[in-house]
């Protein structure tokens, strides 16, 4: 069972992506994996920082990605084999990795590791293009969002960041603008997809309500 989760920086979805992971449990008594897509594009992004590679320059993108070992798991992400899971929630790393999963032959390849990573498994994967790219003949998909003043306080307050409350605003705008308008992968809404606004929700509340929405289909 695929569980599909999009939404924008900030919805609440890889925390709710993760809750649902450690709870839900199949009728065979089969744990679910989490899968948080956003951190293979910041791990990469971290690769190529290291390696001094310009973000905005495709082709060398994509060769360092070609070159380069990718894996998941456990929730932990590796990068050539060293765990960098810790390392990929930066301000730096916030500002590269959205222009780097602009770059279409990229995405296929994280794709293609997702879809990898989600055989003979029961998943709950979150990212941008989860419900419409990923994964769009699963039923259960579902799309988070929150008013933009929601979600930048929810950054700000994870203490993460060193930036202002008008700044990680500023970025996370700049985060939507390009999400939604990438050529592939673009951060949308299809029809069949669960919308669930959770500007007024608990944590608690919208895990009640996307397993209530399940336990429906």
């Amino acid at each position: 069972m695929i569980i599909a989760i999009d939404g924008p920086a900030g919805s609440g979805k890889s925390t709710i992506a993760k809750m649902t992971a450690e709870k839900l449990k199949d009728a065979n008594g089969k744990e679910y994996v989490y899968i948080n897509s956003g951190n293979l594009y910041r791990a990469i992004t971290l690769g190529c920082l290291k390696a001094k590679i310009d973000i905005s320059d495709g082709g060398k993108v994509l060769e360092y990605v070609k070159n380069t070992s990718i894996s998941y798991q456990k929730n932990q992400v590796f990068l050539n084999g060293e765990d960098v899971t810790n390392l990929l929630h930066t301000d730096e790393i916030d500002k590269y990795s959205a222009p780097l999963s602009a770059i279409v032959p990229v995405r296929h390849i994280v794709n293609d590791l997702i879809r990898f990573l989600s055989k003979n498994l029961n998943i709950v994967v979150e990212g941008r293009d989860m419900t419409t790219v990923v994964f769009p003949d699963t039923p259960y998909r579902f799309y988070l969002d929150a008013s933009v003043e929601t979600r930048a306080k929810r950054r700000y307050c994870q203490g993460v960041s060193n930036l202002s409350l008008e700044e990680i605003k500023n970025a996370i705008l700049e985060r939507d603008h390009i999400d939604s308008n990438k050529i592939e992968g673009s951060l949308k809404i299809e029809k069949g997809v669960h919308y669930l606004d959770t500007s007024d929700l608990t944590i608690i509340q919208v895990y009640e309500k996307l397993i209530e929405r399940i336990d429906q289909m």
